[in-house]
């Protein structure tokens, strides 16, 4: 499997949107993915033997990145390319000047969790009922990683 990324371009949303919406139980809307285009933000597509496999969108603000949304299409789930997709981020941020990268994720969302953690991030703080369910809310895990 050959492994690239590549700036997501105008003619990758749709690609990046049926990603989204088949791997999220609460999709970002299209809208709001296009919003993530202006200066402060940066993104990336990681494509496998040339097929978008899953997307990253960030922003970066004075010394500090978020990361808006990750997400790995579920045909390729499982075959370690959200690491490789993390540690792109991390590294971009870096190259921007990032001193810190910060994220939020789904407390019943453990394989993410596992998947932060392995790359240093770490639990900062919750929101409380911050992400909607089928049955309600859930708390949202504020994590991050420090640059040494």
């Amino acid at each position: 499997m050959n492994i690239s990324f590549s700036h997501i371009v105008e003619t990758d949303i749709d690609a990046v949107f049926t990603i989204e919406q088949a791997a999220q139980s609460h999709p970002m809307s299209r809208n709001v993915m296009l919003s993530c285009f202006s200066k402060r933000y940066f993104n990336a597509t990681i494509l496998c033997d040339g097929q978008i496999a899953g997307f990253y969108m960030a922003e970066f603000l004075i010394d500090e990145s978020s990361l808006i949304e990750i997400c790995i299409a579920p045909e390729f789930q499982g075959k370690g390319l959200g690491k490789k997709l993390l540690a792109h981020y991390i590294t971009a941020a870096q190259d921007k000047g990032a001193l810190s990268c910060w994220l939020e994720v789904r407390e019943s969302n453990v394989g993410a969790i596992k998947l932060y953690e392995a790359l240093d991030f770490n639990e900062v703080d919750k929101r409380i009922n911050y992400y909607p369910t089928t049955k309600g809310h859930e708390d949202a895990i504020i994590m991050s990683f420090f640059v040494f």
